[in-house]
């Protein structure tokens, strides 16, 4: 072969791989995430899901979401660029940020504020309407209310530092037209209408939320201090009057307690010789925890699993993630107060050798351990569940340790030598989907108390050893009495921090006979 056919298969070759490198090869596919975010006026952690590329602010009153100062956001991994952040936002809609490396991903951040905004009047009838959006107000009073004088006895219709004009507060006013008020916030003023309507009934039963043993009651009334409610089971002829309800501008309310689950009962408001119309409705269930006993378990592989062996699971731990460096470390123990069955231990373990291993924080929990990231866990908290219990009831043993392992958070630096804590929570929310849980902090993402979607929370955290068998009682905060829980979730763990890593190696947390309540 001559040497031209050599130079020129050479150059054939040369262009075709320059062909290849130019036109073929993919770029890296690397996600950019955004791992930290903090505006002025926030009033609770941003919540960031890498997963929709959403961040979610939860705004304070005082906060003007028009004008928003960003303090400060981190994003991952280094060389990860960022377009459409300045140093103010208006939050009145969703912000669009594109961060970019190789590929472009688009973040939409957006805001959450609740103002209070209320107005009474006297007299009143029911709570009022506020419609934000159309700057209208509208109060209800009772037949034969004299709409030339109305007394407004409180309003609020901004931020705390809002100004309103003309001032009516504590003065009669007359409402047989509307009255216009000029809004002055942030440095914005807005136009607002209040209208007055009569009601033609004394009393009207607003709202009947019925649990499992408690059922909450609301009505609005012309006259507050003679109205209450009755109740009785449903076909009987006795009437059982109401002896604590709330009075409050027009409205009443009451809570009653010890009912019995599955039963059919009505309610009526009343106020003077006047009655509402009766409404039926019918109690929950004492619904209890799957395996609440802790009594099944299997073994798989070095995983013990709490839940028998091809059953459903409804509980889980972090053994999997624990059993990639070591034996699990959640495990069933016959150390129980009856003496039979089996309790949950649950011990805090460092796993792996030196810089290569890390505190492992025994833990068992309503949901699925999905996978290990590394040596970082990703869970699924929640399982469903539609009941409104009003405590949660256990026995439990702990083994305090001091703290050993601090992680990589600076917040935990100097927490060494200190003694750890150990936790039991419960919380029913209405998810649209149990909530995943990364604890990885390149896309960390934990559960939130103050997450709007949790109806009801509750918690008991302890920092020093209990030798004996001892009964804990969380009672549930409840946000809401109307609305339904989807999910139940009930973390129990030997480190409180032990999502951030942090925790005291030999500590331990045995627990046993979880008991949901109903009644108060």
């Amino acid at each position: 072969m001559s040497i031209f056919k050599h130079s020129l298969i050479g150059a054939v070759i040369a262009v075709g791989l320059g062909g290849c490198i130019k036109n073929d090869l993919p770029y890296p596919q690397i996600a950019c995430n955004i791992t930290d975010f903090m505006v002025e006026g926030q009033s609770a952690p941003a919540v960031i899901d890498p997963q929709t590329r959403t961040v979610t602010l939860t705004m304070g009153e005082l906060a003007d979401l028009q004008s928003v100062e960003l303090l400060s956001y981190k994003v991952e991994p280094e060389g990860c660029t960022v377009d459409g952040l300045g140093n103010e936002l208006n939050l009145i809609r969703p912000v669009y940020a594109t961060l970019s490396l190789y590929q472009d991903y688009v973040w939409t951040i957006r805001a959450n504020q609740t103002i209070e905004r209320y107005i009474t009047v006297d007299p009143q009838m029911g709570e009022p309407v506020i419609d934000v959006p159309g700057r209208r107000v509208i109060v209800y009073v009772p037949k034969g209310a004299d709409l030339s004088e109305l007394t407004v006895t409180s309003l609020k219709l901004g931020s705390p530092e809002a100004t309103i004009s003309p001032d009516i507060v504590g003065k009669p006013t007359d409402f047989t037209a509307p009255v216009e008020l000029v809004v002055k916030d942030f440095g914005r003023e807005s136009l607002w209408t209040i209208y007055a309507e009569t009601v033609d009934a004394t009393v009207t039963l607003t709202a009947v939320d019925a649990w499992t043993r408690v059922v909450w009651l609301y009505a609005s009334v012309a006259d507050d201090s003679d109205a209450g409610f009755e109740y009785r089971l449903q076909g009987s002829s006795d009437w059982i009057r109401v002896s604590d309800v709330t009075r409050s501008a027009g409205m009443i309310s009451a809570r009653v307690a010890h009912l019995s689950p599955s039963t059919a009962y009505e309610v009526r408001a009343y106020c003077g010789k006047d009655a509402s119309a009766s409404q039926q409705f019918t109690t929950g269930t004492e619904a209890q925890l799957p395996n609440s006993t802790f009594d099944l378990w299997w073994k798989e592989g070095k995983v013990w699993n709490p839940w028998g062996e091809g059953q459903t699971p409804f509980w889980d731990t972090g053994n999997k993630g624990a059993a990639t460096l070591g034996e699990s470390n959640s495990q069933p123990t016959a150390d129980t107060q009856t003496g039979s069955g089996y309790a949950a231990q649950l011990k805090c373990e460092f796993k792996g050798i030196g810089a290569l291993g890390k505190i492992a924080a025994g833990n068992i929990f309503t949901g699925v351990y999905v996978r290990t990231d590394g040596t970082n866990g990703i869970l699924n908290f929640g399982r469903q569940f539609s009941e409104r219990p009003t405590r949660l009831r256990a026995m439990f043993k702990y083994k305090n340790a001091p703290i050993t392992n601090v992680g990589t958070d600076p917040r935990f630096a100097d927490w060494k030598g200190r003694p750890d804590t150990a936790q039991v929570f419960i919380a029913l929310t209405d998810w649209p989907a149990p909530f995943e849980i990364r604890t990885n902090p390149k896309n960390q993402q934990l559960f939130n108390p103050a997450d709007p979607a949790v109806i009801a929370y509750g918690q008991l955290s302890f920092g020093s050893s209990v030798d004996d068998w001892t009964p804990l009682s969380i009672d549930l905060d409840y946000r809401s009495t109307s609305r339904v829980p989807k999910y139940i979730l009930v973390v129990c763990t030997t480190s409180k921090y032990g999502d951030y890593f942090v925790g005291g190696n030999g500590g331990v947390l045995t627990i046993d006979d979880l008991t949901l309540e109903y009644d108060y």
